[in-house]
């Protein structure tokens, strides 16, 4: 019995097939399929039923599959110990990042900053950077493709999957001076209400922010009506000034300051009076951000992990970096 034998059968059982295995692990379908093959005749039982549409472990399999876990955790514990002892980290570490996230410095959390000062001093560990929305990363952290991830939180995480907010913003309403909104906005402020029916202009589905904006509106009895998407707030604000819709940005992101990763940029640089009853927030965009109320609705970016633990001693250590430098409290 081998240890990439154990490896394959865990990552065919995780992975629910053998094609997906073997991208994972960067081996031919065909080589999983052997080396698994080869371990249940090692065995005497077979361990996967592959008769169905996902490969799942038959009883045998479920019975082995904890053993072989732990036998690959223990293998992977000398090797850090042994790595530790030296002093010397290496490896590769895959960190998933929001678009934007890279380039933001959130409340003094600045990824960039924190990644050079580490390849500074480990310059033997590989980082690997990946954008995608905070819904795929979350399933990737799962899946084990990912070490680390910046995530946008539209509710608690996912089990198997501890977190840090970095970021906690109220979301606005970013629109023209002249939108109908400013004139029935009460200090600057519209209910959640005031936007059925209405074009919305949003970041797109399985981000934070828009999970946030989706799950409101179902709890007050409509879906939003989105009709333009980006990924980058800052795109937003511009189709909002264009009298395209209505952005709902994080709070500041409508001055141009900046994007905040997948939810928001820093406070606006000045203020002004919006039209009408109330008052908004007026920039140099010519657009004023009226507060979201009824419910107040705020997105949050988070450092996202797996509950278990990084893999290897160059991600624990990263993560390490990155959650001291974070200035928020774990999420529940």
């Amino acid at each position: 019995m081998e240890l990439a034998q154990l490896r394959y059968f865990v990552a065919v059982v995780e992975e629910g097939g053998f094609t997906r295995a073997g991208a994972r692990l960067h081996v031919s379908q065909p080589g999983v399929s052997a080396q698994v093959a080869q371990l249940e005749r090692e065995l005497g039982q077979r361990l996967l039923d592959r008769s169905g549409r996902r490969v799942t472990p038959t009883e045998a399999g479920r019975a082995v599959l904890s053993y072989a876990r732990a036998a690959l955790a223990a293998v992977e514990g000398v090797r850090r110990t042994a790595e530790e002892f030296s002093g010397l980290l290496r490896g590769r570490v895959v960190l998933g990042l929001i678009p934007g996230a890279a380039s933001a410095v959130a409340d003094g959390f600045d990824v960039v900053e924190v990644l050079g000062a580490f390849h500074d001093e480990h310059p033997g560990v590989e980082i690997a950077l990946s954008e995608d929305t905070s819904e795929r990363m979350l399933a990737a952290l799962l899946r084990r493709e990912l070490d680390l991830a910046v995530v946008g939180l539209a509710g608690e995480p996912p089990p198997g999957v501890s977190c840090q907010v970095v970021l906690d913003e109220p979301l606005v309403a970013a629109v023209r001076a002249d939108d109908p909104l400013v004139a029935v906005a009460v200090h600057g402020e519209i209910p959640l209400a005031a936007l059925r029916g209405r074009a919305l202009i949003s970041l797109p589905r399985g981000t934070g922010l828009r999970g946030v904006l989706e799950r409101a509106c179902a709890q007050a009895g409509f879906a939003p009506r989105v009709d333009f998407e980006a990924a980058a707030p800052a795109v937003l604000v511009r189709l909002a000034a264009r009298g395209l819709g209505v952005a709902v940005v994080p709070s500041g992101a409508e001055s141009g300051a900046g994007p905040r990763a997948d939810i928001g940029a820093g406070p606006a640089p000045g203020t002004g009076t919006g039209t009408g009853t109330g008052t908004g927030t007026g920039t140099g965009t010519g657009l004023c951000a009226l507060r979201i109320t009824e419910p107040r609705l705020t997105g949050r970016v988070a450092l996202a992990w797996r509950t278990d633990g990084p893999p290897g001693p160059a991600a624990h250590t990263l993560l390490g970096r990155l959650r001291a430098q974070a200035p928020g409290r774990p999420a529940p």
